[in-house]
Parts: structure tokens; C-alpha cells; sequence
């Protein structure tokens, strides 16, 4: 299982680092409108946002017009046990910095925020099934966060058309999302 999870996130790695800029930002465009329209975001009050790779879904306009709108935003902080500490932003600019793995994350003075405040979570993801199974980077960091979640707190996962398969392989430990949005 190790080893066709592997694969997978393999060839989606190699399609998203070949994949045109400029197509990448219009998709990552459509998948923020469909996101802000959608019922589960516009009621949320706090959103868990997570800071983009120039690779992955652009989530830079996301989180500056969230909190334009009046939403709280926080952000996952990779602490060093291998779990994510949500972090409240006001400012995209001037509350991040890089942190792990060249990831922006919230600086650490940012205010901490217990999981079951956060109303909505949106998900990275390599890859996505039609169950809404989830193929991350292998580091188990959201499996072991929405795992602690309230099980009636929704979680949203952003993919590029393309980063949805038919099926995931499974492991115990893997918790799927409660929707995905592509473009």
C-alpha cells in the first residue's frame, strides 16, 4: 500500500510542478469562487486556511479576502512533534513567515487556536479520490489534526481537476474530507 500511494503521489507531483503558471492561476481563481459561494464558507465565522506552495491551489487571494470579509483566519504552524498548531492571522503580509519546508506559517507569537473554534478547514492535498479521500505529502500532519476535530466539523479540500483519482489506497489512519473543490 505504501508503495502504490507512493506512485501516485509520484506522477501528481511531477504533473503539478509541469503544469503552465499562468493555467494554475486562472484554475486556482475559479476554485476560490466556487469556494467563497459555497454554503459551508459563507456561514463559517473561522476559517483554517493553509498558506500555498507556488505549486499547489493559490490560497493568497483566499486569505486576504477572507479576512476582508470579515472572517477569522488561522493557519497551520508544523510543530516539531509532527502535528499542525492552528494559528490566528489578521495579516497575511506581515503575520507569516517561512517555517517548515519552505511553507509560510503563521509566526509563532500569532495567537494559538483549539481546533473545535475553527468553523471550517481547508485542506492541501497531492491527490483526492471520489470518496474524498486524501493523498497528502506522507507526513501524516492533517490525518492526525482533523482526527482530533469535532466530528461534525467540516473540512474542505482544494485540488486542480487533474489531482482527482478514482480511488485512493486507504490506511486506518486516514481521514478523508468532507468535500472537495476543483475547478
Amino acid at each position: 500500500m505504501h508503495e502504490a500511494k507512493e506512485q501516485i503521489r509520484k506522477e501528481l507531483l511531477e504533473k503539478l510542478n509541469n503544469q503552465d503558471r499562468k493555467e494554475a492561476e486562472g484554475k486556482s481563481r475559479v476554485i476560490k469562487e466556487k469556494l467563497f459561494s459555497c454554503l459551508e464558507f459563507k456561514k463559517a465565522k473561522f476559517v483554517m486556511l493553509y498558506a500555498s506552495t507556488d505549486k499547489e491551489v493559490n490560497t493568497e487571494e483566499m486569505i486576504d479576502e477572507a479576512l476582508r470579509a470579515g472572517k477569522r483566519v488561522a493557519l497551520p504552524l508544523s510543530a516539531s512533534s509532527e502535528r499542525i498548531v492552528p494559528k490566528e492571522i489578521t495579516n497575511r503580509l506581515t503575520d507569516l513567515e517561512k517555517g517548515t519546508y519552505g511553507i509560510y506559517e503563521p509566526r509563532k507569537c500569532q495567537k494559538d487556536v483549539q481546533p473545535e473554534n475553527l468553523d471550517l478547514i481547508i485542506v492541501p492535498g497531492v491527490a483526492f479520490d471520489k470518496k474524498n479521500r486524501r493523498l497528502g505529502r506522507g507526513k501524516g500532519y492533517y490525518d492526525r489534526f482533523l482526527k482530533k476535530l469535532p466530528k461534525d466539523r467540516l473540512s474542505i479540500g482544494l485540488a486542480f481537476d487533474f489531482q482527482i483519482v478514482e480511488s485512493l489506497p486507504k490506511n486506518s489512519h486516514d481521514i478523508p474530507v468532507s468535500k472537495i473543490i476543483t475547478n
